[in-house]
């Protein structure tokens, strides 16, 4: 990689930083371990503390007495909300979600919010939250960038014809 802006940048496309990572996930440096590590661990412990929030919330209605079926459809509501929200991240991590389905699935996957924190330390487990999709794009980035600089040897008009 050359630096023709002169500023210390390298030209071409620059790599999209991930959230607690930067742009640390492109060579696996200045942290990148520690940061995985504290990301897995901190995902874990939200989501340990989560369920100690659910379940002051079930003894809640165990007291008000509120009967066997509102407890039940607590209980299932936020079962199925985290597994739909688990499903959800864990696929935004290698494709790039559709807005507007986003924007509609956003009271669910709050619900669901334990779901979406052990995804997230499940992906911590293997790389970065959402290194795999953004390498892609990063790196095909920067073929296209590489096939329109580089230069063409020789004159072209000074190419001899064939008869």
């Amino acid at each position: 990689m050359s630096d023709e802006t002169g500023t210390g940048v390298p030209a071409g496309p620059q790599p999209e930083p991930l959230r607690f990572f930067g742009t640390t996930w492109v060579r696996h440096d200045h942290g990148y371990a520690a940061r995985r590590i504290a990301a897995a661990v901190g995902s874990l412990a939200a989501a340990a503390v989560a369920c100690l929030v659910l379940r002051f919330a079930y003894e809640g209605l165990r007291i008000a007495e509120t009967g066997g079926f509102v407890t039940l459809l607590m209980v299932v509501m936020f079962t199925i909300c985290s597994a739909l929200a688990f499903r959800h991240t864990w696929d935004s991590y290698t494709r790039r979600p559709d807005p507007d389905r986003q924007a509609s699935l956003r009271g669910l996957l709050a619900v669901g919010f334990i779901g979406s924190l052990l995804a997230y330390f499940f992906r911590s487990l293997i790389e970065a939250p959402g290194e795999k999709l953004h390498r892609e794009e990063y790196e095909t980035a920067r073929k296209q960038h590489e096939k329109r600089t580089t230069r063409r040897t020789g004159n072209p008009s000074k190419k001899r014809r064939r008869a």
